[in-house]
C-alpha cells in the first residue's frame, strides 16, 4: 500500500492527519512520514487502518489491475484465506492480508491444488462480491482462467440463494453473464490437472450442471458449503 493510496483512505474517512493518528495509534508526525513514503506501513499497521477505517480487503491495491497472478503455494493460500476471515481455516496464522481478487486468481492458477483450498474458492465472491471485476476479468482470460473463474461465481451465486442474499446472487450472476462471452471450449479441471483417467471418467457424468456449462470436471455444490458461511 502507498502513501498515497493511505491518505485517501483517510480523507475516505473525512479524518485530519490527527485523527487518523490517534486510530491508528501513531503520532502525527509518524502518519504524515507514511502519506509521503518516507515510512512503511507495518502489517500491523495496515490490519488496523482496514479494522478502524473501515476499508475493506477489496479496496487494497490489487495485482489484477495490472493482470498479474501470483504463483503461491498451498500454505501460503492457506494464510492468505485465514487473514480473509475463513472460518475453515481460522486456526491457521494469518498470512498478510490481501485484495480478495488477487487471492481468489491466484488460487485458480494451479494445476492442483488441496480439496479443502478449492472449496472456499466461493466463499471469497459470497464474502466479497464487490471486486474490481473488469480487472479481475480481464487477468483471468490473459491466463486462461475464464472457465475456472465463472464456475466458482456461478457456485457463489447459488450460495447467496441459499442464504437468502438477494443482492449478492443478483450481482454475483451479472459476473457471470459476462463471463459467458469468453467461456472456453476445452475441458478443464477446477485445480485437479492431475487426476486420474478413471477419475476424469466418472467426474465426466457426475460433474455439477454448472460445472458442466463451464466445461469443467468438479462435483463441487454449495450444499456442502453451508457450514463455512455465518
Amino acid at each position: 500500500m502507498t502513501g498515497r493510496e493511505l491518505k485517501e483512505y483517510r480523507k475516505n474517512s473525512r479524518l485530519t492527519q490527527d485523527e487518523a493518528a490517534k486510530v491508528l495509534g501513531v503520532s502525527q508526525t509518524y502518519l504524515s512520514l507514511l502519506e509521503s513514503d518516507k515510512r512503511r506501513l507495518t502489517e500491523r499497521l495496515k490490519k488496523k487502518l482496514v479494522k478502524k477505517m473501515h476499508v475493506r480487503p477489496t479496496e487494497l491495491p490489487a495485482k489484477t489491475k495490472d493482470h498479474k497472478v501470483t504463483k503461491v503455494s498451498d500454505d501460503q493460500l492457506t494464510g492468505d484465506l485465514a487473514a480473509l476471515g475463513y472460518k475453515g481455516f481460522s486456526h491457521w496464522k494469518p498470512s498478510q492480508l490481501k485484495n480478495p481478487a488477487d487471492v481468489l486468481l491466484s488460487a485458480l492458477n494451479a494445476d492442483k491444488r488441496d480439496a479443502r483450498l478449492v472449496e472456499a474458492l466461493p466463499w471469497l465472491l459470497f464474502e466479497f462480491p464487490d471486486l474490481e471485476w473488469n480487472s479481475v476479468v480481464m487477468t483471468a482470460k490473459a491466463h486462461d482462467l475464464q472457465n475456472r473463474l465463472g464456475f466458482v461465481t456461478s457456485v457463489a451465486r447459488r450460495m447467496a440463494e441459499r442464504h437468502g442474499k438477494k443482492a449478492t446472487a443478483q450481482k454475483l450472476e451479472s459476473y457471470e453473464a459476462g463471463l459467458e462471452r469468453s467461456k472456453l471450449e476445452m475441458v478443464g479441471t477446477l485445480c485437479n490437472e492431475t487426476m486420474t483417467n478413471a477419475e476424469r471418467k466418472w467426474l465426466a457424468t457426475h460433474s455439477t450442471k454448472e460445472a458442466k456449462h463451464w466445461h469443467l470436471l468438479s462435483d463441487l455444490s454449495p450444499r456442502y458449503l453451508d457450514h463455512y458461511v455465518d
